[in-house]
């Protein structure tokens, strides 16, 4: 007889299936076989850190008191220097010890503020397409999920005040990111204005991910939520390290805003962590308080890569709208392949020509149409990209 699976637990049920398994699965066995895959699906930057951030990590680690336990809430330097971050690029100023708890990625600190702030049974709202721990970390810990749309900025605010009235439960937080991941929307201090009235109308939590705040194009860098009078009374804002200095591995991020709400997230990741490794966080210091040239670097790059695959993949047929912000391009898929949905699409783009991309469906149902380019190969991988997806189109 035919073993049958054991039944999943209660949190694994929770979780759909991963759509990006089966793009990643094709990526991997592409690779045992010795092809070449020019990969634009996981958002992982391939620019090193600055020297003097490894320089410093190295000083730090060679101290043999360096290697015991650290706080888990971050130690007090680092969470100075975020407040310091604060201060300089948003004139915010923040308590080091009530305001900042350092997490290990924006991701883990958005899961284990879930934990921390969500009873089975509530209903939070989070945009639709969206990164997907803004939805399944509140499914994980029991949570119901209503996704939100977002056209524009007003259309967004909408479609939450409307999920705010008609939900039962009352929804109890809502989720933002902007500059966004997937869709590199980018929205305005009008537009966080709004969303905290909205957020003292309903009793709503509003938890904001500024991942990609100094990845910008256009020269107006974007705003805080925590820039806007009373928005500490009801907002947490999660950043990181990864994408702004290239530091994905190292897994450090930061939590700030509402104490009420940091101070939960500190009480729960207590009993979880004790920290990242110390050398880490100093070097991290380094970063926030050094110079910040790589910074000014990373971006150019970024720059440069977008525009060469707008103009390379929009001559082959397959038009990228122009990300004003994030390492990422969110494009239509193109009409005549629009009736695959975007996991077979992405699926049959890899088979094909070797240029893996992530299917739009990962993020959301409202993201089936698109797919999700990330721009971590350098300009003449995105040329020889569009030259090997030409004839597929």
């Amino acid at each position: 007889m035919t073993a049958q699976p054991e039944p999943a637990f209660y949190r694994e049920r929770r979780l759909p299936p991963y759509v990006f398994a089966e793009v990643n699965r094709l990526k991997l066995a592409y690779r045992k076989e010795g092809r070449d895959v020019i990969d634009f699906g996981m958002g992982n930057p391939d620019l090193p850190p600055a020297k003097h951030i490894i320089d410093k990590l190295c000083e730090v680690a060679a101290d043999p008191r360096a290697h015991r336990y650290s706080a888990s809430q971050g130690v007090k330097s680092l969470r100075a220097a975020l407040s310091r971050y604060y201060a300089r690029r948003f004139n915010v100023e923040l308590d080091p010890d009530k305001e900042v708890c350092v997490t290990l990625g924006s991701k883990e600190g958005l899961a284990n503020l879930a934990q921390a702030i969500t009873a089975p049974g509530d209903v939070i709202l989070a945009p639709d397409p969206s990164y997907p721990i803004h939805m399944f970390g509140f499914l994980i810990a029991g949570a119901a999920v209503r996704p939100v749309g977002f056209k524009d900025p007003e259309d967004f605010l909408r479609e939450a005040a409307h999920a705010c009235r008609r939900s039962i439960p009352s929804p109890g937080a809502l989720v933002l990111n902007f500059p966004s991941n997937p869709t590199a929307q980018v929205v305005d201090l009008d537009f966080y204005r709004e969303a905290v009235k909205l957020a003292k109308a309903h009793d709503l939590v509003l938890i904001s991910d500024l991942a990609y705040s100094e990845i910008y194009f256009d020269g107006t860098p974007p705003p805080s939520i925590l820039e806007v009078e009373g928005a500490r009374d009801v907002a947490v804002e999660f950043t990181s390290m990864s994408k702004t200095y290239s530091m994905p591995g190292w897994r450090i991020g930061f939590a700030a805003g509402s104490r009420r709400l940091v101070d939960a997230l500190k009480r729960v990741k207590s009993y979880l962590d004790y920290g990242a490794f110390t050398p880490i966080q100093i070097a991290a210091v380094a970063a926030l308080d050094g110079p910040q040239d790589h910074v000014d670097y990373a971006r150019r790059i970024y720059k440069a890569r977008r525009d060469v695959m707008v103009e390379s993949f929009g001559r082959i047929g397959f038009p990228v709208p122009v990300p004003p912000a994030t390492m990422f391009a969110w494009a239509p898929i193109p009409e005549a392949y629009r009736e695959l949905g975007s996991v077979e699409f992405s699926k049959q783009l890899l088979e094909k020509t070797g240029v893996a991309v992530a299917p739009g469906l990962g993020f959301g149902e409202r993201g089936d149409g698109h797919v999700r380019l990330a721009m971590v190969e350098n300009e003449q991988r995105i040329r020889q990209a569009a030259r090997q997806m030409k004839g597929f189109f």
